[in-house]
């Protein structure tokens, strides 16, 4: 018995210690780990985390989101399915306050992709396979404020947004961006234009001979492409002339130039010329700009002019500031002389020459193209190309002829903005579309947005919103529906429906294309306002995920921000089922009672996001 107690006596004290050892590694698990949590939610391929939702209402929960799913796992309701509820997402790490997924250099390095890195593949888009997705809400940075209102925005952001103070110093003697105190402050300054965009614009204008030395051109001028754009200060001075630009640039080694681009509410977008076309359709611009962008203009026999050229419409103007413009050296002028003889065979002419700049313009008709020699570089592209497949499409080294009816109409045939927003613009036959179903199509928009507003009204007042976004655009109506607002909208249009985005840049407007089962190109809390019409149904027919889509509008959609989601009454369901998870609330919703212009089961639901710090975000704050 003795022997008995004794022997006991040990094993109950390893058992005590072993219990304590035990639950302090699991108080030391349940500390650390949600601290660090954060970084292990990010990691790509993450199973576990995968799980969290992954099919859309009472699918499979064990199953990887963004596969083929069953009609089980689609939007429904029926049987009384109540489906899997999120309680909490996991919160990003703070140093993927910036994650921009599909342009995610440490995703490249982790796929082991073999880019070219002459012809700027790694900064195309690479997306992560669906299993391999984050499934975390990216964080604000620390200090983070709700963004400065425009127009007071285009000069001046807080510097705690985007706080990247590297530009101001790198860029200090072009007046880019300048460093005061708690904001960064933007002269308007660039590579080539120290003085101002305002004044540099104005000298373009006026070498063009326009009226006043407005480069809008009495309207004429309306979609600008400006390529390497830097902090878009070249867009942010058009603005007051009715120019609405699209400033286009890479995450290169000047990061966060969109970003801050974005964040002064002027309009930008991520993009790079590589090896795919940009995701613009044809003739979407009356005028392109390069000032200093660094682009090797003749490399694979001039590919990169080639997709200017797509771009531009008839009588387009390129206007090119830089050294070869102008200097005298060797180098310097083995390039213009080159570059000089590449756009003559592209039928481009010299419209001014001055000081560092100069102004190509494109032919009108398809007259040259048809007079030039057999056999001239770069040959017209074949018969069968469509210069407005973008999404994917790799460029080609080829001249985008004109349609019979540009040559013969010698033009566009636009009307001068603001006409042009609402006219019914000649490519609308392009999809058998009348002047009748166009006019319907603005009115029931125009109503449409009158019936927003009056759900938005309680919450926002004339300078809420800037940055607006609609996820599946159409014809364009609900941004033309917006001109009295002072917003600018990009459209974005599926890369797998008609391809209405020329209709959206023939009345004036800017967008993009793009597949909503995959990351939008823009830095995260860049967007005040994202219209979702259909866009979940439309997801939920590609079997891709309803949570991914969710969580990538959050990303992009600024704290205090609103979503307008427009779609059927299970989609509406669903998206309540995770409005606690996304630190989202309901601003108000509508039916058929309250809006007569609801289709079938379409209801509305206005969301706003709240504005929320991780705990080391508060620390820091403090």
């Amino acid at each position: 018995m003795m022997r008995g107690r004794a022997d006991g006596a040990p094993r109950k004290r390893l058992l005590t210690s072993v219990s304590i050892v035990a639950v302090l590694l699991v108080f030391l698990y349940v500390y650390f780990g949600s601290k660090s949590g954060g970084e292990s939610a990010l990691e790509y391929g993450s199973r576990s985390l995968r799980k969290l939702g992954s099919s859309y209402l009472g699918g499979d929960e064990d199953g990887d989101l963004g596969t083929k799913q069953d009609d089980s796992a689609k939007f429904s309701l029926e049987d009384g399915e109540d489906g899997f509820v999120a309680k909490t997402f996991p919160v990003c790490d703070d140093r993927h306050s910036e994650l921009i997924p599909c342009l995610d250099r440490h995703l490249i390095y982790q796929m082991r992709l073999k880019l070219d890195l002459s012809l700027m593949e790694h900064y195309e888009r690479h997306c992560p396979l669906p299993e391999r997705r984050y499934n975390c809400l990216i964080p604000p940075p620390s200090g983070y404020r709700v963004p400065i209102k425009w127009p007071k925005s285009r000069d001046e952001v807080w510097k705690a947004n985007i706080p990247h103070t590297h530009l101001a110093h790198e860029k200090s003697d072009q007046n880019w961006m300048v460093e005061k105190g708690e904001k960064i402050v933007f002269p308007g300054g660039g590579t080539h234009f120290h003085n101002g965009a305002d004044k540099y614009i104005a000298s373009i204008a006026n070498m063009l001979n326009f009226s006043n030395n407005k480069l809008n051109n009495e309207g004429n001028i309306r979609t600008v492409l400006d390529v390497g754009c830097g902090v878009a200060s070249f867009g942010g001075y058009l603005l007051s002339s009715n120019i609405i630009t699209m400033s286009l640039a890479p995450n290169d080694v000047h990061q966060n130039q969109i970003q801050f681009a974005l964040e002064r509410g002027i309009p930008a977008y991520l993009g790079v010329l590589g090896t795919k076309r940009l995701p613009y359709p044809s003739r979407s611009f009356e005028f392109a700009h390069c000032s200093r962008c660094r682009i090797d203009w003749l490399q694979r026999d001039g590919i990169l002019l080639l997709e200017l050229d797509r771009l531009l419409r008839p009588g387009g103007y390129f206007a090119y500031s830089s050294p070869e413009a102008y200097a005298q050296d060797d180098e310097d002028l083995r390039i213009w002389r080159e570059m000089s003889a590449l756009v003559e065979r592209m039928c481009w002419r010299i419209a001014e020459k001055r000081n560092q700049t100069v102004i190509w313009v494109k032919p009108l008709t398809n007259d040259c193209y048809m007079e030039r020699p057999p056999g001239t570089q770069p040959p017209l592209c074949q018969s069968d190309d469509d210069p407005d497949a973008v999404w994917g499409v790799k460029m080609e080294a080829c001249i985008s002829r004109y349609s019979d009816h540009d040559h013969r109409t010698r033009g566009s045939g636009l009307a001068p903005w603001p006409a042009r927003l609402t006219a019914p613009p000649p490519r609308l036959a392009d999809f058998g579309y009348s002047s009748e179903m166009w006019e319907k199509d603005m009115q029931l928009w125009q109503r449409r947005v009158e019936n927003y507003w009056n759900l938005l009204s309680p919450k926002i007042s004339s300078d809420t919103l800037r940055n607006v976004m609609d996820m599946k655009a159409n014809m364009g109506s609900f941004g033309a529906a917006l001109k009295d607002k002072n917003v600018w909208v990009m459209n974005v249009v599926p890369e797998d429906g008609p391809n209405t985005l020329k209709l959206v840049y023939d009345r004036g407007l800017i967008g993009t294309i793009h597949n909503w089962c995959e990351a939008f190109s823009t830095y995260p809390r860049t967007y005040d306002l994202l219209h979702a019409w259909s866009v979940f149904s439309d997801i939920e027919k590609k079997g891709c995920s309803g949570e991914d889509l969710l969580l990538e509008m959050d990303r992009i959609l600024r704290p205090t921000g609103f979503v307008i989601i427009r779609d059927k009454q299970p989609v509406i369901e669903f998206v309540k089922k995770y409005m606690g998870a996304m630190h989202w609330e309901a601003v108000g919703t509508a039916d058929s009672t309250s809006d007569p212009d609801q289709e079938g089961d379409e209801l509305v639901f206005v969301i706003q996001k709240k504005l929320w710090l991780t705990s080391e975000s508060l620390r820091d704050t403090e």
